[in-house]
């Protein structure tokens, strides 16, 4: 087939429905803040009113709900929620953020993805009838907001009996805090981020994220720092809600089985999770669960031992495609850290899963396929990475670097590079500018802290890897700038290809899950 013109080329093909449907949500996409009061069309207030045109209200209202705000751990907690309570017999509904490679990620039903068919369905449903009542008093709503919208009508045609809502961002003006009667609340670990936005201080961030608190209505939490939970508690002594502190889940109350998600953190996770479910049971009429039981009932350790899909976190991802003698010569560590509390927790992940048995615990078979000796010697450590400039890179890399050097682990070069993902569009087939076109100067910032720490450290250096000086736009003794993400794989590939001395590259890749989405794509596509 060629174009009507003539010259040969060949037309585009048609896009698929699903495409049509991505355009329609990029459209929503704004640059400017969710919780920018001063935007007119980021009214939290315009939420009510969405609610009404779509005729969501009382469904709502109906809706057996569980809210759940944080800085580090809410997904991961809903998501052992969810398990939990589908393990009890529950049809569950899970929305989360952000989504990595499809976004249909982020809405689950019975722990499976939405097809494309009902998304579909729902997704034209809400969209036409927000588009047909659209003025300029109540504009078409914004990107997140729209998705939030979406989540609400699935979970009430699908008619599930607990929906469990991950807040996207700080809490009080988050668009799922539309929610008036929730079941529980929950507020994961508080840390530094989004300060931009949500303060520069713990007690601020706190207070944000305690937005979702409702009157009378039980709220957990974890552990918190001092400045954070006086806070919490002065926010649910207003509002007269009973606050529990809940602690870690005892590892040996899981009968010797692994939680389904890695990380000696996700025992805090999982002990908010198991509150969560319990307190919603109890709630709900379903089940009386006591406080201080020695012993967990068996659908809770199903659930929490289940292999869950929380994809960017503590995934490890051998290359499949590199031509040499193994693919897992090239294995990819992934874990969306962007906060200095979650890079430190990133950096122990990363450092246990790479050293051998016997060395420090370790769960990733890779590992435990290969000779000791083999992986001491034939192995080497690289970062691949990126954060957004809002962050500081002062408190990121010290701290990545730190935690890994006390557990042993070195990082033999670092590649800096920008997300292949552009900011405007939804879907794979959004194309970022060429390389020509990217401006790296954020990337030559990086890379600059990242040599400062390593001449701090000079005696952790080991020696150079070589470069493709055609590649790496700048190359450094310790690090590469590269000019996009498949100039960065290529090289990895490339080395481990070429190097005669190592056989296993173990690369993290941190700081940014638009980068987790980015390598996921490239990698699996």
């Amino acid at each position: 087939m060629v174009e009507a013109g003539g010259n040969g080329s060949s037309a585009p093909p048609p896009a698929t429905p699903y495409e049509k449907a991505l355009a329609a949500l990029s459209s929503l996409i704004t640059k400017r803040s969710r919780a920018d009061k001063s935007n007119k069309g980021d009214r939290f207030d315009l939420l009510f009113d969405y609610l009404k045109i779509l005729e969501l209200e009382e469904p709502i209202a109906q809706m057996k709900i569980i809210h759940v705000a944080g800085t580090k751990g809410k997904g991961s907690t809903c998501t052992f929620t969810e398990s939990i309570l589908r393990h009890c017999g529950f049809r569950t509904g899970l929305f989360t953020s952000p989504h990595l490679i499809d976004v249909r990620e982020r809405f689950r039903l019975d722990g499976v993805d939405i097809n494309e068919e009902r998304f579909l369905a729902y997704f034209w449903w809400c969209f036409e009838r927000l588009e047909e009542k659209a003025t300029d008093d109540i504009p078409m709503p914004t990107y997140f907001r729209f998705l939030a919208l979406l989540a609400f009508k699935i979970f009430a045609e699908e008619q599930v009996d607990v929906a469990i809502l991950e807040v996207g961002l700080g809490g009080r003006f988050d668009a799922t805090n539309v929610v008036q009667a929730p079941v529980v609340c929950g507020i994961s670990s508080l840390g530094y981020d989004h300060m931009e936005i949500l303060g520069n201080t713990l007690g601020a961030i706190a207070g944000e994220k305690a937005g979702i608190f409702k009157s009378r209505v039980p709220a957990l939490t974890v552990p918190q720092p001092d400045e954070a939970m006086r806070v919490l508690e002065e926010k649910a002594s207003r509002l007269d809600v009973p606050l529990q502190l809940v602690r870690p889940l005892d590892p040996n109350m899981l009968n010797g089985l692994k939680l389904g998600l890695e990380g000696e953190h996700q025992f805090v996770n999982a002990g908010l999770a198991i509150a969560l479910s319990s307190t919603w049971l109890q709630r709900t009429g379903h089940l009386e669960y006591p406080e201080h039981s020695t012993s967990l009932p068996e659908q809770y350790i199903k659930g929490l031992t289940a292999k869950v899909s929380l994809q960017g976190r503590a995934q490890i991802v051998p290359d499949r495609f590199i031509n040499s003698e193994s693919p897992e010569d090239l294995v990819f560590y992934l874990d969306g850290a962007h906060s200095p509390e979650s890079m430190e927790i990133c950096a122990r992940w990363f450092s246990h899963s790479v050293q051998p048995p016997g060395t420090s615990r370790s769960s990733h078979d890779w590992v435990q396929r290969h000779p000791i000796e083999t992986v001491r010697k034939n192995s080497e450590q690289i970062l691949l990475f990126n954060c957004m400039s809002v962050r500081d890179p002062q408190l990121l890399l010290p701290n990545l670097m730190k935690t890994c050097a006390s557990h042993g682990v070195y990082f033999k070069k670092a590649l800096f590079v920008p997300n292949t993902s552009v900011n405007h569009k939804v879907g794979s087939h959004s194309l970022p500018p060429t390389d020509s076109q990217v401006d790296l100067s954020w990337q030559f910032a990086l890379q600059k802290v990242w040599e400062n720490l390593m001449m701090c450290n000079k005696g952790t250096v080991r020696e150079e890897l070589t470069d493709d000086k055609e590649i790496a736009v700048k190359s450094c003794e310790n690090s590469a700038v590269f000019p996009s993400l498949p100039s960065a794989i290529q090289w990895l590939r490339d080395s481990v290809r070429q190097s005669k001395s190592v056989r296993f590259q173990q690369v993290l890749v941190t700081g940014s899950l638009h980068l987790v989405g980015d390598v996921l794509r490239f990698i699996k596509k």
